[in-house]
């Protein structure tokens, strides 16, 4: 009779259970992100929030920090600044004018000046980088150093400037710091000359990331100057526009130490920004509390021009 015979079925071993990562300093901890972000949070909280708090504190008291009392107005300060009939109107407005002026005088060259300036240097030619130095080389200079050494050339008895219009039989009697419109016409002048480099160089930053497939092929198109700057290079510098808008109209309205040093504010007070009145009232007159509800309106203003500029650039669909 025959039998049959099964093998038995060879079984697997067990699998061991992979062995659990250990999570080894603080590579994957939750605390990580915010170990990072401390030292900017710590500087943050000392030199922005907390003195951004107590100047709003400051600006509704009667604060003259030499004298012990401070005592408490509310919203008084605000509403002298809105108030024909108060000190502080006049002179706040008449600031408020003069800033606007230079902002309105010098931000459409601080935008389109180193927009065309940047498209001709991000070309490759025999010195492009001697002179993308050269124009970047007055930005390294300090406010003091421009205001001062442009004080003297554009002086109107013995400026180097009027002297080598003289020499070239062109009025040489011209009061560029001491009439107007020439005093506006000086401050937005130096202050173009002395920050288009920046811009300049912000641009270049953007262009470098455009592909240049985009122009090669709007080139095989028959496409123009015009047609690939309207429709390839501003569409996609559209994020560096308006970083540049943004920043350069905050530079302007807080504009300070061009007027402070080159015409001092005059003639008259017609070039007195906003900043040197509050900066004046602060520091010179000892009058914080009114200084600091200037303050806070002048930044009103400045966060709703910007938001109004980040809506005018937004990206359509």
């Amino acid at each position: 009779m025959a039998t049959t015979t099964t093998e038995p079925v060879p079984v697997a071993p067990p699998t061991a259970a992979a062995p659990r990562r250990r999570r080894s300093g603080i590579h994957g901890s939750v605390l990580t992100p915010y170990l990072f972000l401390a030292p900017f949070l710590f500087l943050f909280v000392c030199f922005v929030l907390v003195p951004g708090v107590f100047g709003i504190w400051i600006s509704l008291h009667d604060w003259d920090f030499l004298l012990p009392g401070k005592p408490f107005v509310g919203l008084q300060n605000y509403a002298d600044l809105f108030d024909s009939s108060s000190v502080q109107y006049g002179a706040f407005w008449a600031s408020m004018r003069a800033t606007a002026i230079f902002v309105v005088g010098s931000v459409p060259f601080l935008v389109v000046l180193p927009l065309l300036l940047a498209i001709a240097l991000n070309r490759s030619f025999p010195g492009r980088t001697f002179f993308r130095a050269v124009f970047f080389a007055p930005f390294v200079l300090g406010v003091a150093v421009v205001g001062l050494m442009w004080r003297y050339l554009l002086d109107p008895s013995f400026g180097l400037v009027n002297g080598m219009l003289g020499a070239i039989g062109l009025p040489d009697d011209i009061p560029w710091t001491t009439d107007q419109p020439w005093a506006w016409i000086s401050l937005i002048g130096v202050t173009v000359w002395w920050t288009v480099g920046f811009n300049a160089v912000i641009y270049l930053a953007g262009l470098a990331d455009i592909p240049a497939e985009h122009y090669e092929a709007a080139e095989l198109d028959g496409v123009n100057a015009w047609q690939r700057l309207r429709y390839i290079t501003l569409p996609a510098l559209r994020p560096v526009l308006i970083f540049v808008v943004v920043t350069t109209f905050l530079a302007s309205a807080n504009m300070f130490g061009q007027s402070y040093l080159l015409t001092q504010g005059g003639p008259g007070d017609s070039t007195r920004t906003a900043i040197i009145t509050i900066t004046e009232l602060g520091l010179t007159q000892f009058r914080m509390g009114q200084a600091s509800a200037m303050s806070y309106v002048l930044a009103l203003f400045l966060c709703l021009v910007s938001l109004l500029n980040f809506w005018a650039l937004r990206e359509r669909r």
